[in-house]
């Protein structure tokens, strides 16, 4: 009977071993099936990889669509907000530059000429902020799951288009209260509106991956925007310039977006051809440039942030 149950048991250990050897072949081969995705440092001069950022598209609406419904939840007014802040420093601009210092508005009334500009100003400083803290606060999914990095900044710069779509609407409004009408040049907008968002992705992808090394640069930010905002012909025209120095001054991209607003919806005398490719050429430059400093700091955003 013993002899038996050796017998049993020593069979018993085979099959076991045989089976435990079938499993292992079957794991092997399945992980030699599955992709293998290695992840490695950038080294040098680092391509902006667009194909695997298309491949995370989807990725990128979620983000998007997130911080639109983050922004206005459990606020009182809610999307009013979009209208608020332009509207009411056109108000103020209207009142201590177009009533108390007169300055000229190319022959159109002062608040319609700031709120034209105050519009796509106020997308840009937005999409600018957003953008530029955008590493920051995304920190928990930076260190956990990998995706291109540059997904983030791309989505806060665009999640300002549906505020941007509502003041929008309250310019065509203001337009028809005073009486003024578009201009063929209206076709031009999407590329102005692209002009802007260009712009501000270029500025925030350089600030996000400095803010991510470097937290004053969320404090700077701010002082950045209100600079630039008077640097650029909102509250004034860039007719009191004249000659060469406008196309000095059309190196601020924001000129170029601004005066070709105006130009294309209300109808003002100077078509700014050139000072917007002039604004288009720096805006080009600030994001070529900022993607490759960003995609050259990007190997150490999971561990500094």
């Amino acid at each position: 009977m013993s002899s038996v149950n050796e017998k049993d048991t020593v069979v018993s250990d085979s099959e076991i071993a045989e089976k435990e050897e079938e499993k292992k072949a079957q794991t092997t081969s399945e992980a030699k099936e599955a992709p293998v995705i290695v992840i490695e440092p950038s080294r040098g001069w680092v391509s902006l990889q667009l194909a695997e950022l298309w491949r995370y598209r989807e990725l990128l609406y979620f983000l998007v669509w997130r911080d639109v419904k983050v922004r206005y939840k459990q606020t009182v007014l809610g999307a009013a907000w979009a209208i608020i802040q332009p509207f009411f420093t056109m108000v103020v601009f209207s009142l201590f530059f177009g009533k108390l210092a007169k300055i000229p508005s190319d022959g159109v009334p002062y608040p319609i000429f700031s709120y034209a500009a105050l519009v796509p100003w106020t997308f840009f400083s937005s999409a600018l902020s957003q953008s530029s803290n955008s590493l920051v606060g995304s920190a928990n999914l930076i260190t956990k799951v990998y995706f291109p990095r540059l997904v983030i900044p791309i989505s806060s710069a665009l999640s300002p288009l549906p505020d941007f779509a509502i003041a929008f609407a309250v310019l065509l409004g203001m337009m028809l209260y005073f009486g003024t009408y578009p201009t063929v040049a209206v076709v031009f907008l999407p590329l102005l509106i692209l002009l802007a968002l260009v712009t501000a992705l270029g500025v925030g992808l350089w600030l996000s991956a400095l803010n991510v090394q470097f937290r004053d640069v969320r404090y700077i930010v701010p002082f950045i925007t209100q600079f630039w905002m008077f640097a650029t012909p909102v509250a004034y025209p860039s007719s009191l310039l004249h000659g060469h120095w406008k196309l000095i001054y059309a190196l601020n991209p924001m000129v170029g977006v601004i005066e070709g607003f105006r130009w294309a919806l209300l109808g003002t005398k100077t078509a700014p051809g050139p000072m917007i490719i002039a604004s288009s050429l720096a805006a080009l430059f600030i994001l070529v440039t900022g993607a490759y400093y960003f995609r050259r700091m990007e190997k150490t955003f999971a561990d500094v942030v």
